[in-house]
C-alpha cells in the first residue's frame, strides 16, 4: 500500500471569548489530534484589538504549522468541527466576538478560489496579527501568488500587537 502525500498548511487560530488564551491553548493541542495530521510548530501567543466592532475584547491569536494528508474541504471541515466543540456561534455579525476562530492560511503551494475555502487565506497579507505569527515559525515561506511572507510583512504597521 503506498504512503498517503502529505502537505503542509498553516491555521490561524483567534479568540476573543471564554478565557481566549485557555481556547487557543487548547485548540492547538487539537489540532495535534486531527486524522491524518501532525502538528509540527506553533506560534507565540499574540494579543491584538479587534479587527471588527471595537466594542469586544481584544484577541488572542497564532498561528500553527501542519503536516497533513487531509484535502483542503477535510481540513476546513475538521477545523470547523473543532470550532463547533469550543462552542463557536456562527452570527451574521462580521468579525464579531467568537470562542474560537480557525482558518486555513496556506495549504502548500495551492491556489484554491472556491465559495467555501480561499487559499492562500483573502485575508492574510493584509493581517499583522497573522502574518507575524507566520514569520515566526517560517520566515522564509513563499506565499503563493504574493511573494515572499518578508514582503508582505514590510508592507504592514505592527502597532497594536504584543506578544505573550
Amino acid at each position: 500500500m503506498l504512503a498517503r502525500t502529505t502537505t503542509v498548511a498553516y491555521v490561524g487560530l483567534g479568540s476573543n471569548l471564554d478565557d481566549p488564551i485557555a481556547q487557543v491553548g487548547r485548540a492547538l493541542r487539537e489540532l495535534a489530534g486531527l486524522p491524518e495530521t501532525r502538528l509540527i510548530r506553533t506560534s507565540a501567543l499574540y494579543r491584538t484589538a479587534p479587527m471588527g466592532p471595537a466594542n469586544q475584547p481584544d484577541y488572542i491569536n497564532a498561528v500553527a504549522e501542519l503536516q497533513t494528508s487531509l484535502s483542503p474541504p477535510a481540513l476546513l471541515e475538521a477545523l470547523q468541527c473543532l470550532e463547533r466543540a469550543h462552542a463557536r456561534v456562527r452570527t451574521a455579525e462580521r468579525w464579531g466576538p467568537r470562542t474560537l476562530d480557525l482558518d486555513v492560511l496556506l495549504y502548500g503551494d495551492n491556489v484554491l478560489e472556491d465559495p467555501q475555502l480561499c487559499i492562500p487565506h483573502p485575508g492574510l497579507a493584509v493581517r499583522a496579527f497573522v502574518l507575524i505569527p507566520l514569520a515566526e515559525i517560517a520566515p522564509t515561506l513563499m506565499v503563493p501568488g504574493l511573494g515572499p511572507l518578508s514582503g508582505l510583512l514590510a508592507a504592514l504597521d505592527p502597532q497594536g500587537i504584543e506578544r505573550l
